[in-house]
């Protein structure tokens, strides 16, 4: 808890506001019982009329004070709660941004999102309702127990014995019911994912025709999920009744003894009335004692789950002793130099990358083929330090990528990424995605117009305010990779990178936009890519080959050789003729 303490005290003045409240609530409260004692004895039995308008108006004015004061510490938990639970889930958002991209390769989206959401609930639950209401539990059971005692202390005895049972009974019930909470909440999180991928792949379970597998597999969560359901309903039928019965007898006992005791000349009426009204009243915390200690230990067990993750530390920091200056903010802008000199990169004890040397002049395009696996990607991964090299060294403009502030490197760099990620947002605000504050509109238009996509926007509904669905559902694949496209180009970076942008267009698109992109003459380009036609104008071509260079040289000189290049290109294009290509 050290860590959530910070978050804790700088609400300590409000929280002790909202403490105090609640004492003066209860005391109010346990005030009720010693003037309806006083009604039965004195006014009641006595005859004292008189004090029947001021008992009944010290009610009303006990009625009204515990409204106001059980108001002002409710909205004061609210309030504090729900400040440290949107700080702590602000830092945690803000933290999780600056971890690196190997700690997401270990830890699934779903996991992160339950921290983010679930977790940060439990802990807001704990620091406000049922803080709240466990403090008020102690508080008002001790003032209650002492007003019972005051009144009789013999009589004391009987709640005394019955709420450790009542309480026994409240914790064996909500443990029950944890478990099967738990597998509730897994089982929902199961028949969402079952449901969730259905409808996302309607079209999938359509074309394989499999309607039937997919309805039985939900009816057997769904089947799974009443079951559990029933299993809820058949732990509170048989706990809840004992707790009611005991609480009955409890007033029952009270009752009965004290009447023995009024016979007896040892008690008034009035003051078994009050009696018997605390002893209703302090059932209530025994029974909620399961259903607290439960809340405390899922918070407990969520914020060990947090502080796990405040725990990791990025391994692709920025250089020591840097901070972001207002210079750096606007990124400094580099020539696009690029060298790798003997660069090798293992990933997960697996080797990738070795031995990779090359250098790309500002303006110039290098192009990078292989087959899949061969290591295409992790030098686009690297060029962004996404990870580091294990040995070797990157240089962008004759400086070692490690010494360059990471605002500063990924600033200047646009890439077009293998797996297209759209946000659902507009059209537009999805090109402006790397220049949010600064891309004019013509600067978008141009970045559209060279990504071939302003021809289908502008047959869109609401053309360039057309919204899209979550990562771009409802266009095609091309005319996805043709925004990410026109995304990279409107950044205007120094160094453009493409991986394996072009593969869902067609090849008429494809050489529309490869004119496009030669018309960028300032840009430093690396093109990844499958097909011949992709990487043919590169000024270089490296081939991979299970993480090396096999072959480098130009289009028409990698086909003189005759090696891996020319039989992807035999394989590609068959017969057609060479000279087509050169």
């Amino acid at each position: 808890m050290k860590r959530l303490w910070p978050y804790i005290r700088r609400y300590w003045f409000l929280y002790g506001i909202a403490i105090a409240s609640m004492v003066v609530s209860i005391l109010l409260d346990a005030l009720s019982p010693q003037i309806t004692r006083r009604l039965i004895d004195q006014v009641i039995v006595g005859g004292e009329t008189d004090l029947l308008m001021g008992l009944l108006l010290g009610l009303l004015g006990i009625g009204l004070g515990r409204a106001v004061f059980q108001y002002t510490k409710e909205f004061i938990f609210d309030f504090s709660a729900s400040g440290i639970g949107c700080r702590l889930r602000k830092d945690l958002f803000d933290h999780i941004q600056t971890l690196s991209v190997s700690y997401f390769d270990s830890h699934n989206t779903g996991e992160l999102m339950a921290r983010v959401k679930d977790d940060v609930d439990r802990i807001w639950d704990a620091c406000g309702y049922v803080g709240m209401l466990s403090l008020e539990c102690i508080i008002h059971t001790c003032i209650i127990v002492f007003c019972m005692f005051r009144l009789s202390p013999a009589l004391t005895l009987i709640p005394l014995m019955i709420m450790p049972v009542i309480m026994w009974l409240a914790i064996k019930m909500e443990n029950g019911l944890g478990n099967v909470y738990d597998k509730i909440s897994e089982e929902t999180a199961e028949m969402n994912t079952v449901a969730q991928e259905n409808l996302a792949g309607v079209r999938t379970v359509k074309a394989f025709a499999r309607e039937a597998y997919e309805i039985r597999k939900f009816k057997s969560h769904n089947q799974r999920f009443y079951d559990l359901n029933m299993e809820q309903a058949k732990i509170l039928v048989r706990y809840q009744p004992w707790i009611s019965f005991f609480s009955r007898l409890l007033s029952m006992t009270v009752i009965v003894a004290g009447g023995i005791a009024v016979i007896h000349g040892k008690m008034t009426i009035g003051a078994l009335g009050a009696f018997l009204e605390y002893a209703n009243n302090i059932t209530w915390p025994m029974e909620m004692v399961g259903w607290l200690s439960n809340g405390f230990a899922a918070a407990f067990a969520s914020n060990r789950k947090i502080q796990k993750i405040f725990g990791q530390e990025a391994e692709i920091k920025n250089p020591e002793g840097y901070l972001l200056s207002t210079e750096e903010k606007a990124v400094q802008t580099l020539s696009g130099r690029i060298q790798f000199s003997h660069v090798d990169f293992t990933l997960h004890g697996h080797m990738v990358l070795k031995d990779i040397c090359f250098e790309l002049l500002p303006g110039k395009t290098l192009g990078i083929m292989g087959v899949t696996g061969s290591g295409k990607t992790s030098i686009v991964n690297l060029i962004q330090r996404f990870y580091d090299v294990s040995s070797g060294e990157i240089l962008l403009d004759g400086r070692d990528i490690r010494t360059i502030p990471l605002p500063v490197l990924r600033g200047n760099i646009a890439a077009v990424m293998q797996d297209v990620f759209l946000f659902s947002d507009s059209i537009a605000e999805n090109i402006r995605t790397g220049r949010k504050e600064d891309t004019p509109w013509e600067s978008l238009e141009y970045a559209a117009d060279c990504a071939d996509a302003h021809g289908f926007i502008m047959n869109l509904g609401q053309r360039y305010d057309t919204v899209i669905g979550e990562r771009g559902v409802g266009l095609s694949g091309g005319q996805k990779q043709r925004i990410s496209i026109a995304r990279a180009i409107a950044k205007e970076r120094p160094i453009l990178i493409l991986d394996d942008s072009t593969s869902a267009l067609d090849t008429e698109t494809e050489k529309v936009i490869e004119q496009r992109l030669k018309e960028l003459k300032t840009s430093t380009k690396i093109i990844i890519g499958h097909r011949i036609s992709a990487v043919r104008h590169a000024d270089e071509i490296l081939v991979l080959d299970e993480g090396r260079v096999i072959e480098r040289g130009t289009h028409q000189e990698l086909m003189e050789q005759r090696g891996q290049y020319y039989l992807t290109y035999q394989v590609q294009y068959g017969e057609e003729d060479e000279g087509l290509w050169q």
